[in-house]
C-alpha cells in the first residue's frame, strides 16, 4: 500500500521544488556521469584489445598503423578494428595522426597495456571488471539477501585478471621494499641467508609466495588457499617457472586451518597475508591461529589495500576503485562466511583490532605505496 503522503503530493509543487536546482551543478554531474559511461563501455573494449592481442601488436609494430594493418596483424575483421581503434584514440588509449589517418600505440601507454613486467601493467583491472559485468546478477542476489558471495563463486576472470594485476605491484615493491621495511631488516636478513620457513597465507595464484621463492632460494616457502582452482593455477604456475615441490608448494587449507611446516612439525619464522585479510570470515581467528604457528621471534607481514580510517577521506580515485570492488567482491565474500565484512578500505584502525584481537602485542605500519599499506605483526 502506497505512503499517504505519497498520493497526497502536490504534483505542482513537487514540480516547482524540481526545477529549482543550479544548472552549473547540473551541468558538472553530467559530465562526470558521461566521462563514467564512456569509461563504463569502454572497459569492455579495452579487455577486448588485450585478448585480441591488438596492443600486443601495435606495440610489436612500434610505428603508426592503419586499421587494415591492424586486422591483418590480427587476423580480426578490419570494419570492427577501425570502430575500435576510433574508441579508443578518442579516450587517448591510443593516438591518431590526422594526415596519415593512421594509429600507434604510445609506450607510455604500453606499458600500462602490454608490458608485463611493467610496475604499472593495469590490463589485468579490466579482466577482473569483465567478471563484475558477468555476475552482476549474483552480486545483486547478495545485495538483497545479505548471504554473501564466496569468492570461488565469481566468473573466472576475477581470478586471473586479479592475479594478473597484484603481479605488477608485488613485483615492483615486494622484494625491493615491503619486506626490507620489516623488523628493521631483520626479515630480509633472515630470509636470505637461512633455511627460513615461509606461510603465505590466502595466496590465491601463488604470485607473491613465487616472487619470494624466487628471491630467496636458501628458504622454504608454501602457499595455502581454500580454493581449490586457485591452488592448481598456482601449482601450474611454479612448474612453468621450474621450481621444484622441495622449495615452494601449495595446499588447500583455510586461513584458520593450515597445518606446521611438514618437515619436523615446524613452526614458521615469517607468514603473509597479501591483500586478503580483510577478505575473510574470521579474520580474528586468523591472526590468533597465525600466532600459534608463528616461530619465536617470528614476523607477519600484512599487506591491505590503501585505506584511511575515515570513510570521507578515501572518497578519491584509489578509494572509488576499491569500495567498488570491495562491494562486488570483498564485502560478499566475507559474509557468505559469517564473517564481519571488513571490507577492503577497512583501513589501519580496524586492521589493528583485528590483529590485537588475535594476540599480538606488537603491530605497526612498515611501509605503503600509493596502492597499498604494508603491517607488521609481531608476539
Amino acid at each position: 500500500m502506497q505512503d499517504n503522503r505519497l498520493q497526497n503530493l502536490d504534483n505542482s509543487q513537487y514540480s516547482k521544488s524540481q526545477n529549482n536546482f543550479d544548472q552549473k551543478k547540473l551541468q558538472s554531474f553530467m559530465e562526470v556521469l558521461l566521462s563514467d559511461l564512456g569509461g563504463a563501455y569502454s572497459a569492455v573494449l579495452v579487455y577486448i584489445g588485450d585478448k585480441l592481442g591488438l596492443y600486443k601488436a601495435m606495440n610489436d609494430v612500434g610505428r603508426p598503423i592503419t586499421s587494415h594493418e591492424l586486422a591483418d596483424l590480427t587476423g580480426t575483421s578490419e570494419r570492427n578494428i577501425r570502430e575500435w581503434l576510433a574508441n579508443q584514440a578518442a579516450g587517448g588509449y591510443v593516438m591518431y595522426d590526422i594526415q596519415t589517418q593512421r594509429y600507434w600505440l604510445p609506450k607510455e601507454n604500453a606499458m600500462a597495456l602490454v608490458i608485463e613486467n611493467s610496475p604499472v601493467n593495469s590490463i589485468g583491472v579490466f579482466q577482473a571488471t569483465m567478471s563484475y559485468f558477468k555476475d552482476a546478477s549474483k552480486i545483486m542476489d547478495a545485495f538483497r539477501t545479505g548471504r554473501g558471495l564466496l569468492w570461488g563463486e565469481h566468473d573466472p576472470d576475477l581470478f586471473i585478471g586479479t592475479e594478473r594485476f597484484f603481479k605488477a605491484g608485488y613485483n615492483a615493491n615486494l622484494v625491493s621494499s615491503w619486506i626490507p621495511s620489516l623488523d628493521n631488516g631483520r626479515v630480509e636478513k633472515k630470509l636470505k641467508n637461512e633455511e627460513a620457513v615461509i606461510a603465505d597465507v590466502g595466496c590465491g595464484h601463488g604470485v607473491s609466495t613465487i616472487i619470494m621463492a624466487k628471491a630467496y632460494p636458501k628458504s622454504k616457502f608454501i602457499g595455502f588457499d581454500n580454493h581449490q582452482a586457485s591452488i592448481e593455477r598456482a601449482r601450474e604456475l611454479a612448474r612453468k617457472e621450474g621450481m621444484n615441490e622441495d622449495q615452494i608448494r601449495f595446499e588447500v587449507f583455510s586461513a584458520t586451518d593450515y597445518p606446521l611446516y611438514s618437515h619436523a612439525n615446524r613452526q614458521y619464522d615469517f607468514i603473509a597475508f597479501f591483500d586478503c585479510l580483510h577478505d575473510l570470515g574470521d579474520p580474528v581467528g586468523a591472526t590468533s591461529h597465525a600466532l600459534k604457528s608463528l616461530a619465536q621471534g617470528g614476523t607477519v607481514m600484512i599487506v591491505e589495500p590503501f585505506a584511511n580510517d575515515r570513510v570521507e577521506d578515501n572518497f578519491n580515485p584509489v578509494g572509488r576503485l576499491f569500495y567498488a570492488a570491495s562491494a562486488m567482491a570483498c564485502v560478499p565474500g566475507s559474509m557468505a562466511c559469517s564473517g564481519p565484512a571488513l571490507g577492503a578500505q577497512a583501513g589501519e584502525t580496524k586492521i589493528r583490532e583485528v590483529v590485537l584481537a588475535g594476540g599480538f602485542k606488537q603491530f605497526r605500519r612498515a611501509t605503503q605505496t600509493p596502492f597499498n599499506i604494508v603491517y607488521q605483526a609481531m608476539a
